[in-house]
């Protein structure tokens, strides 16, 4: 998502970036080479699995989006020191575990079409998308079990628990219209942000960041994804299909109470919040027009942003802890390149 109408975020970006951070291009281009040998190496993958499931493993592996985990792991990296082949090892597992929860969501959610092809499940089924997704899983452990200290293997699978239950406390929720602020944010921290955090860690620990850095790093990160899901959330209530890239409306089709929704719900007359009710429990995106109203109505735009924005105040504050270098311009560039995409939100209402 962060990719999208790139030149009218960098003019906004240029203009407002705070000393020592670079813009998305230049972001894009200083890490681009670490990017592609990712790339490479996740591809590559594709020989350690059975040579009968080798189709299927090939073709999760190079669903890659924008690569903004590897890209934390390598500015997170530079942010303490050099980089090293084994921040490429980092980055292809973190990769790895982010691309089996996108094969398990497109079960979940009965998607038919991820960044513009057909998703596992619409090719070959939930069954063989399952159990694809654990051996994606797996495979990401065993890679993290091949460094010479356990500490990495108990990260990497500390986060994919919490990310898993997190996947499982949303899954639970779908159609709470009760959902409170406190469990949907705690979910989000969960499914998404803890995935940032272990990039950021992973990259200053693989750089020899001592503990107070390495908190510093992971706090970043998971602020800073934290604050991603939320916009990822607000696009799909507040966006364009152009800008998406998707279908609008999915987590409403899907039961899923949103910050927008939340916002409503708390403020709403009781007759509205009985229409909202409705909506969520009939889960037709054909009344999304009408949910974007409503969240007009009540203000739930500029509350969404503002509180998508504390969130990317907590994680430049993260970053005051760490040196200047190019690495902490990256992160505190891919801050204000979010707080300038969330400002855009909801503007064409």
């Amino acid at each position: 998502m962060l990719g999208v109408e790139t030149s009218r975020a960098n003019a906004a970006v240029s203009a407002s970036q705070p000393p020592h951070s670079l813009g998305w291009k230049q972001i894009v281009e200083a890490v681009e080479p670490f990017r592609k040998k990712v790339a490479e190496r996740l591809a590559a993958q594709t020989d350690e699995f059975e040579p009968q499931i080798a189709l299927f493993a090939q073709y999760a592996l190079t669903a890659q989006g924008k690569q903004l985990r590897p890209m934390l792991v390598s500015l997170s990296g530079e942010a303490i020191g050099g980089l090293n082949d084994s921040h490429l090892t980092a980055a292809v597992i973190v990769e790895m575990v982010h691309l089996a929860t996108l094969v398990h969501d497109d079960v979940i959610d009965l998607a038919q079409l991820r960044r513009g092809r057909k998703t596992m499940p619409a090719n070959w089924g939930n069954e063989v998308s399952v159990l694809l997704g654990d051996c994606l899983f797996a495979h990401a452990l065993k890679l993290a079990a091949s460094f010479p200290t356990p500490e990495i293997c108990r990260q990497v699978a500390a986060a994919t628990n919490t990310v898993c239950a997190g996947e499982i406390l949303q899954t639970c929720s779908r159609g709470d219209f009760n959902v409170t602020r406190s469990h949907y944010f705690k979910m989000l921290a969960m499914k998404t942000g803890e995935l940032f955090a272990l990039s950021c860690d992973l990259g200053g620990l693989l750089s020899q960041a001592n503990g107070a850095r390495r908190e510093s790093l992971r706090q970043y990160g998971l602020a800073l994804g934290t604050a991603y899901q939320l916009y990822d959330d607000c696009l799909d209530i507040l966006g364009t299909e152009a800008v998406a890239g998707k279908s609008l409306g999915a987590d409403l089709a899907n039961g899923k109470m949103t910050l927008p929704m939340i916002i409503v719900r708390e403020r709403a007359a009781a007759a509205d919040q009985q229409k909202l009710r409705g909506w969520l429990a009939n889960g037709e995106p054909e009344i999304l027009p009408q949910v974007v109203e409503m969240v007009e109505k009540y203000d739930a735009f500029a509350e969404s942003r503002a509180v998508i924005q504390r969130y990317l105040d907590a994680a430049r504050q993260a970053l005051a802890m760490l040196p200047h270098s190019e690495g902490r311009a990256g992160l505190t560039g891919l801050t204000e390149y979010l707080a300038e995409q969330t400002e855009a939100l909801g503007v064409s209402y």
